[in-house]
């Protein structure tokens, strides 16, 4: 009975969890921002590379591995500034808002730099394009639904505790993440609720200035709250 609990994406046959590995490393390889180009552009690509059944497998579990990679990273940097400043930090993965809160300006945000070796702006912007074009082809919605908002809750958290410079790269994943989960939601037998940080987010309405990317230069803004209000509930 219990092989009947398990969800489509665990009941993968090998030669199906292979591809999908060597689709995750390949894109990692191949692009990066060791590589030249915008990533914007190489984003576009990530997606281009992850179409169909196994595409869209590897884009859940490159947005797999980069939630588990920063919540591992982000609880042993909590865990060392706990130790220096005689303070229990506690990492909610669920809602990381409270301890970003807590612990900044001293907490580092790793998502540039973490173990994994995929980059947000490239490699997550691409899978999560891959999968909003291709959500019905989704498995394992539970898990990927919120593993697209933590990596929301953690790019946000950045922005607003942490000093991330907020670029049109950022900006553009955050909107990405928000019209996928939405995508996603819609394909889902019933929508689960919307988690702490997103409720939280859409009861603010302040607008963020978004500069471009390879320049001190404000060139628009974004309003979170606002596009979650008008995405998720509309």
């Amino acid at each position: 009975m219990r092989w009947f609990r398990r969800t489509r994406d665990e009941r993968l046959d090998p030669p199906d969890a292979a591809r999908r590995m060597v689709m995750i490393n390949d894109v990692r390889q191949r692009f990066g921002v060791h590589q030249q180009g915008l990533f914007q552009d190489q984003a576009a690509a990530v997606a281009e590379a992850l179409t169909g059944p196994d595409g869209v497998a590897a884009a859940a579990g490159i947005v797999h591995e980069f939630a588990d990679s920063a919540h591992a990273e982000i609880q042993r940097l909590a865990a060392e500034l706990s130790r220096q400043v005689r303070y229990q930090f506690v990492v909610d993965r669920a809602n990381y808002r409270p301890m970003w809160r807590e612990a900044r300006p001293d907490l580092r945000w790793p998502l540039f730099n973490l173990p994994c070796g995929l980059f947000p702006y490239i490699h997550v912007a691409g899978a999560v394009r891959a999968i909003s074009a291709q959500a019905k082809l989704t498995t394992d919605q539970s898990r990927l639904h919120d593993h697209l908002f933590e990596i929301l809750d953690l790019t946000i958290a950045g922005w607003e505790f942490a000093s991330v410079r907020v670029d049109t790269d950022g900006a553009a994943l955050a909107s990405l993440l928000i019209t996928t989960a939405r995508d996603l939601r819609t394909t889902m037998s019933k929508e689960p609720p919307l988690p702490l940080p997103v409720r939280e987010l859409m009861r603010n309405n302040n607008t963020i200035e978004v500069y471009a990317p390879d320049a001190h230069r404000i060139v628009g803004g974004i309003n979170p709250g606002r596009e979650m209000r008008e995405t998720l509930l509309a």
